[in-house]
């Protein structure tokens, strides 16, 4: 068992795997291997590989650090040194059901959020008037603005920028705002 551990069994092992350089003085370091005598330099691809590469790359993107793409809608909105607060907000969805559909079950629909045809936002403004609000909707991102509050709301879901309905409700300061979806499935779902 010690014939194993031994030291000059590890030099031997040590040799066999890696045999020392001509060029090596030090008798002490033979079993020092090849990897441990390369520096952060010998990292990598070799320095012609790396400039083929990157210059075929550098030709695609120029200077940009990322394509358009990437970048979510309205974050041109988020304005992190406006110190405003937030309001509260939150997120309902809504259907239409009738008789048929609890009673007698004749549609598809069902409790689920897959079945939904509007999302209402509700966002509570205390001491703020209707005149003062500003309200933005694209197709996945809500823009509030008062000189008290902003809002900048990434939906969950894509919306009818166009055909939703808002209502300042002044006895609660609330704001409802009713988006319908826009679901590439609804055609089916809602059937």
């Amino acid at each position: 068992m010690d014939g194993l551990s031994s030291l000059d069994s590890l030099q031997a092992l040590s040799a066999l795997l890696s045999p020392p350089d001509e060029d090596d003085d030090d008798g002490d370091c033979t079993f020092a291997t090849a990897a441990a005598r390369k520096g952060p330099g010998h990292i990598g691809p070799k320095k012609s590989e790396s400039k083929a590469t990157t210059s075929a790359y550098m030709k695609n993107n120029s200077k940009n650090i990322w394509s358009e793409e990437e970048v979510a809608e309205g974050a041109q909105f988020d304005d992190i040194t406006d110190p405003r607060p937030q309001p509260e907000y939150d997120i309902v969805l809504k259907q239409r059901v009738g008789t048929e559909d609890i009673f007698l079950g004749m549609t598809r629909k069902d409790p689920s959020s897959m079945c939904c045809e509007c999302m209402v936002v509700k966002i509570k403004l205390p001491g703020t008037k209707v005149a003062e609000v500003i309200l933005d909707v694209k197709e996945k991102f809500l823009d509030l603005r008062t000189p008290k509050y902003k809002l900048g709301l990434h939906l969950p879901h894509p919306v009818h920028s166009q055909e939703g309905k808002a209502q300042f409700i002044s006895e609660k300061e609330e704001l409802e705002v009713t988006l319908p979806m826009n679901r590439p499935l609804d055609c089916i779902n809602l059937a």
